[in-house]
């Protein structure tokens, strides 16, 4: 139903073939528990992340709309900022980027470095913003501000998360089930980061759909179960409603939100130790920011004994290793 529903929507060939589901064996031993990874952060479009599965439907539908220039926001160091301007370089389409501190820092490398840096080779413009409270509002003003001065905007919100983006990871989790099931694997649990909340609520609609039942665990990045929860539930809702399918009877959104403090962006002890972890076991490179809060969770999970019996664990990889040079050496 959910591959009928899909078809529906046109999307942009950004991504050729499904990201490889792969086994961690010396991380496995290292352990005692088998662990497995989804690897989108091997998607083709500049450095790889989660952002190019929505990206390829907002991209589709701002081709069909005539847009000349994608307008997004995000913060300094944003993979989703960064495979939306690299999208646009690829359309031949502007990009106008507004861009917040959110920690507030004057280092360098943060500053200019990693994610940064690329905005500038892709020809993006930068807004500096003080801060994304009110995104909608700033980025509908940016619109506006453009379409008076003769363009064609397209706004693609913070980390391409509506319903319409979201349904990349509709799609990213059949392709999840498939091989989940070709692995012959009797899976314990899926985790993945938690932030703008459409790869959560994606895959989540995605397996409980495919593979009922499926546990599948967000790892909060930046704010707590009370204010994540009405954003992943709201637009799992939404996504759902887009497709014309209900939300199954049985998907519960589980979310952990031990592992983000102190606040989005700044990584804590657990993070590093989780990105060198996995760095020094299996040549995997983890980021600061998202990816090892999310890992961080999961290993803290099994020394908790938060996953019973001893089926295999598949973390979601979602990219964003290019910022590790913006936090070296001020915070790795």
């Amino acid at each position: 139903m959910l591959t009928d529903a899909l078809a529906r929507f046109p999307r942009l060939e950004l991504i050729a073939g499904a990201t490889p589901l792969e086994h961690l064996p010396r991380l496995s031993r290292h352990l005692g528990r088998d662990i497995w990874i989804k690897r989108d952060d091997l998607t083709p479009l500049a450095l790889g992340g989660n952002k190019a599965r929505k990206l390829e439907y907002l991209g589709s539908d701002a081709l069909a709309q005539g847009a000349d220039v994608l307008v997004t926001a995000g913060a300094i160091q944003s993979n989703h900022v960064r495979q939306t301007a690299a999208l646009a370089a690829r359309l031949g389409l502007g990009c106008l980027a507004l861009l917040e501190n959110p920690l507030g820092t004057a280092e360098g490398s943060y500053l200019a470095n990693g994610n940064r840096l690329l905005l500038d080779l892709f020809g993006s413009e930068v807004e500096a913003v003080a801060n994304l409270d009110n995104a909608d509002e700033l980025l509908l003003a940016a619109a506006e501000r453009l379409r008076s001065a003769g363009r064609k905007p397209y706004v693609v919100p913070i980390g391409g998360s509506n319903a319409l983006g979201a349904l990349g990871y509709v799609r990213a989790g059949l392709e999840l089930a498939e091989q989940m099931h070709r692995s012959g694997e009797d899976f314990a649990a899926v985790l993945l980061a938690s932030g703008s909340a459409g790869t959560h609520s994606g895959l989540a609609l995605a397996l409980e759909s495919a593979r009922p039942g499926s546990r599948v665990i967000g790892v909060t990045v930046s704010r707590p179960d009370a204010t994540q929860r009405p954003k992943v539930e709201g637009l799992l809702q939404r996504t759902a409603e887009l497709l014309g399918v209900d939300v199954p009877m049985g998907l519960q959104i589980e979310l952990w939100d031990q592992y983000f403090a102190p606040r989005y962006g700044e990584p804590n002890a657990g993070t590093l130790a989780a990105i060198r972890m996995l760095a020094e076991q299996e040549g995997v490179l983890l980021d600061p920011v998202y990816t090892g809060k999310a890992f961080a969770g999961l290993l803290d999970g099994i020394a908790r004994g938060a996953f019973p019996g001893r089926g295999p664990l598949l973390f979601l990889h979602t990219g964003g290793a290019p910022a590790l040079f913006a936090y070296h050496p001020w915070a790795l």
